[in-house]
C-alpha cells in the first residue's frame, strides 16, 4: 500500500521541512506586513499574542483526537488548517484576517516551534525510535526544522507577499499528503482508571517551569527580534532575511552536537548549561552599539540556545510512562504556548514605553533564572530505562 512506502519517521520529516519553510518566511513577513498595515509596536505585539493564543487553542483541542482517532488523523486536519490559513492572506490585505490566518495556521512566530503539530509529532517519534535513538533522531528533526526555516528566512526578501503566500498555501498541501503516511492506527490509550497518571505530578511540574522560559521567551521571538532590529538599526525585509538565514543556519549546526553531549554529560546538564550561556547574549544585545554587534551576539545566543530543545523533548518522553506521552507532551506545549502568548502584547508596550531593547534584558533575566531552578528541581530525577 502508498502508506508504507515511507517509515512515519521519514514522513514527519518531510512535513516538518516544508512546514518550517514556511515558517521561516512567514515569522518575518507577517510582523513587517502588519506594519506597512497601519500597526504600531502594539498593535503588532497583540497581534503576536493572537496568534500564540490560537497555537494554543489547537495544541489543547489536538489531544484527544489523536489518541482516540491516531496521529495521522490529528496532523491531517491541523496542515488542512494551514490551507486555509493560506487562502485567506491571499484573498485579504485586512489586517485581522491576517491575524486570523496566522493563528488558524499556528504560524511559529520564534526560532523555535510550538503548538500541535510539535505535540503529536514528538510522541510519534517517541514511538518509533528506541530509547537509546531518541535524542539524535529528535535532534535530526529539530535539525531539518531550523534548516528548513533558514531557508524560509533567506527567500523572504527574493518573492513578492503573493508568492510567499501561494508557496504557503502548495507547502500546506504537500504536508497534508505527507502524513498520508503515517499509520492509521489511534494511539496508545490511557488506562481508563479514574486515577491521576503516576507521572501526573512530575508532568506539573515540568509544565510549570517550562511556563516561566516560555513566558521569558515570549519577550525575544524572531518575529519581534526583526520588528527591533527594523526599527532600531533600520534594517529591510531582504538584510532580516539574511540575517535569519544564517541564524538558522547556526542553530541548525548547534543541534548536530546535542545528542552528543547528551551521551557525554547527560540531558538535563546539556539543557542547561548551553541555555544559560546563550541567555547572557542575549542580555547583551539589549546594549549592542550598532547593527553587526547586535547581529553577532544574536549569532552566539543562537549556537547555544537550542541545544536545549531535542534534550527537551527527549528527557519529557523518558521521564514518563509510555501512555503518559500524549498527555506529557500536551499539557508542557500548551502551558509554554499559553504562557509565551502573554508577554508578547507586554512587549510591545515595555517597547514603546520603557525602551525599545528592554524585552532583552528582561527575557534573558527571566530564562536564566528558569535554568536555575530546572537544575534544582529535577537534577536528581532520571531518564527511565528502555529497551
Amino acid at each position: 500500500m502508498m502508506s508504507s512506502a515511507i517509515s512515519p519517521t521519514a514522513a514527519i520529516f518531510v512535513a516538518k521541512s516544508v512546514r518550517t519553510f514556511c515558517y521561516g518566511f512567514l515569522g518575518i513577513l507577517l510582523p513587517v506586513y502588519l506594519a506597512e498595515l497601519g500597526l504600531d509596536a502594539r498593535g503588532v505585539g497583540l497581534a503576536v499574542t493572537c496568534t500564540l493564543i490560537g497555537s494554543a487553542a489547537l495544541t489543547w483541542a489536538v489531544r484527544r483526537p489523536a489518541e482516540r482517532l491516531g496521529s495521522r488523523t490529528a496532523l491531517m486536519a491541523l496542515a488542512a488548517l494551514s490551507a486555509v490559513a493560506a487562502t485567506l492572506l491571499l484573498a485579504s490585505r485586512q489586517p485581522w484576517a491576517v491575524v486570523l490566518a496566522a493563528m488558524l495556521g499556528n504560524v511559529a512566530v520564534g526560532t523555535g516551534e510550538t503548538g500541535p503539530f510539535l505535540t503529536v509529532e514528538q510522541v510519534v517519534i517517541a514511538r518509533t525510535a528506541a530509547g537509546a535513538r531518541r535524542t539524535t533522531v529528535l535532534s535530526v528533526y529539530n535539525l531539518l526544522g531550523y534548516a528548513a526555516g533558514a531557508v524560509g528566512a533567506g527567500v523572504v526578501g527574493l518573492a513578492s507577499r503573493r508568492g510567499l503566500f501561494t508557496a504557503f498555501l502548495v507547502l500546506s498541501l504537500v504536508q497534508v499528503s505527507a502524513y498520508t503516511f503515517l499509520p492509521a492506527t489511534p494511539a496508545l490509550a490511557r488506562p481508563r482508571t479514574g486515577a491521576p497518571g503516576p507521572s501526573t505530578a512530575l508532568i506539573r511540574r515540568l509544565a510549570a517551569l517550562f511556563s516561566l522560559d516560555s513566558f521569558a521567551g515570549g519577550f525575544v521571538l524572531q518575529s519581534l527580534i526583526a520588528y527591533y532590529l527594523h526599527e532600531r538599526y533600520g534594517l529591510g525585509l531582504e538584510a532580516l532575511g539574511q540575517v535569519f538565514f544564517v541564524a538558522q543556519i547556526l542553530t541548525a549546526a548547534s543541534l548536530l552536537v546535542a545528542a552528543r553531549a547528551a551521551r557525554r554529560f547527560g540531558l538535563l546538564n546539556t539543557m542547561v548549561v548551553s541555555h544559560l550561556v546563550s541567555n547572557v547574549f542575549l542580555i547583551g544585545i539589549a546594549v549592542a552599539p550598532t547593527a553587526w554587534v547586535a547581529v553577532a551576539l544574536l549569532y552566539s545566543r543562537q549556537l547555544l540556545s537550542q541545544m536545549d530543545v531535542p534534550t527537551r523533548q527527549a528527557y519529557v518522553m523518558t521521564v514518563v510512562e509510555d501512555f503518559e506521552r500524549e498527555t506529557a507532551a500536551a499539557v508542557t506545549t500548551l502551558w509554554r504556548t499559553v504562557a509565551q502568548a502573554v508577554s508578547p502584547a507586554v512587549t510591545g508596550w515595555v517597547m514603546a514605553g520603557i525602551a525599545l531593547s528592554a524585552p532583552f534584558v528582561l527575557g534573558g533575566t527571566l530564562k536564566i533564572a528558569y535554568d536555575v531552578l530546572l537544575y534544582a528541581t529535577f537534577r536528581n530525577v532520571k531518564p527511565r530505562v528502555e529497551d
